[in-house]
C-alpha cells in the first residue's frame, strides 16, 4: 500500500502500511524561539536612573539588534540648604530623551552593547540664595560681612547639557524583546552620556557687605573685591563639577513585550 501522510501545525496522521500503526496521531515538533520578523515585536519599559524616572519603547531589527527610544523626567525642590554662610533654595530639573541600538552578540543570552545618542537634554538646576543680615559668609576663603539693613542676595544656574546632542555608551543585561513565549523582562544598564563640561554661573544681585564693625559698606554687584572672589569661588565649583561631563547612566527597570506581526516559520 502506498505511504500517505497528512500534517497540520499541531500533529501528523500517519499511514505507513503497518496495520498496527494505522491511524496513530503523532505530534509534529514545534519550532522554539522562532525569530520574529523585523519590527514584529514591541516592548514598553519603565525604570529609575540618575536621569530620573525613565520610560522606554523598543522594537526588534533582527535576531541580534533592537532599536530603543528612551525618555527621562524628574523634578526636585530644595529649601533652606546652608553652605558657606548662604541660605540656598533651588530646583533640580531633569528632562532628556534619546535613542540607542542594542546589540546582542549572543542572542540567546541577555548581554548587550548599546551605542546611542541623547538628542534632547534639558538637565540642570537653578537656585536663589541669601545671607542672614549681619552675618558673615566666605568666597574663595575670603570673609565678608553682610549688611544688617541691605541683605545680600543672588542667583545661580547649573547646566548639564553643554554637548547637545550627546553621545551615549552603555552595556547591560536583559533583552526587552523576549524570546519564546515570555513577556516580562527586568533589564539592567550601566554606562555614561558624554554631555560636555557642566556650565555654572553665580551672580550676587543685590545687597551690601561691610567690614567686621558694620562700617564701610559697599554694593556687592559693583565692588571689585567681591566680584573677583566670587569668580574665583565659581571656578572652584566648576572644577568640582568637571567629572559630570561624563554623566553616569545606571538604570534598573521592568519591560513588557508582545508580538505585532507573526513569527517567521
Amino acid at each position: 500500500m502506498a505511504q500517505q501522510a497528512f500534517s497540520s501545525s499541531a500533529s501528523t496522521l500517519v499511514d505507513s502500511g503497518d496495520p498496527a500503526a494505522a491511524g496513530i496521531i503523532r505530534p509534529v515538533p514545534q519550532v522554539r524561539n522562532a525569530p520574529a520578523r523585523s519590527f514584529g515585536q514591541l516592548a514598553f519599559g519603565a525604570g529609575i536612573s540618575p536621569e530620573g524616572i525613565t520610560m522606554s519603547a523598543t522594537t526588534n531589527l533582527n535576531r541580534y539588534m533592537n532599536v530603543r527610544g528612551t525618555g527621562s523626567l524628574f523634578n526636585y525642590t530644595i529649601n533652606n540648604f546652608t553652605t558657606n554662610g548662604f541660605t540656598v533654595g533651588g530646583k533640580l530639573n531633569l528632562a532628556s530623551a534619546g535613542a540607542s541600538l542594542d546589540f546582542y552578540p549572543f542572542p540567546n543570552h541577555g548581554f548587550r552593547l548599546s551605542p546611542g545618542v541623547m538628542f534632547f537634554n534639558n538637565n540642570g538646576a537653578s537656585t536663589t540664595f541669601s545671607v542672614v543680615p549681619g552675618t558673615s559668609f566666605t568666597l574663595n576663603d575670603y570673609t565678608f560681612y553682610a549688611s544688617k539693613s541691605d541683605p545680600v542676595m543672588g542667583t545661580g544656574v547649573l547646566g548639564l547639557h553643554t554637548q547637545n546632542p550627546a553621545f551615549t555608551a552603555t552595556t547591560g543585561w536583559g533583552n526587552q524583546i523576549r524570546r519564546g513565549n515570555g513577556h516580562w523582562s527586568f533589564p539592567v544598564e550601566v554606562g555614561a552620556a558624554f554631555i560636555g563640561k557642566p556650565g555654572l554661573n553665580i551672580a550676587l544681585t543685590q545687597g551690601q557687605v561691610c567690614d567686621a564693625n558694620g562700617q564701610n559698606c559697599v554694593d556687592v554687584a559693583k565692588d571689585q573685591t567681591v566680584q573677583t572672589n566670587l569668580q574665583a569661588q565659581v571656578a572652584k565649583y566648576r572644577s568640582d563639577l568637571d567629572p559630570l561631563k561624563t554623566y553616569p547612566i545606571v538604570s534598573f527597570g521592568v519591560a513588557y513585550s508582545f508580538h505585532t506581526r507573526p513569527t517567521v516559520r
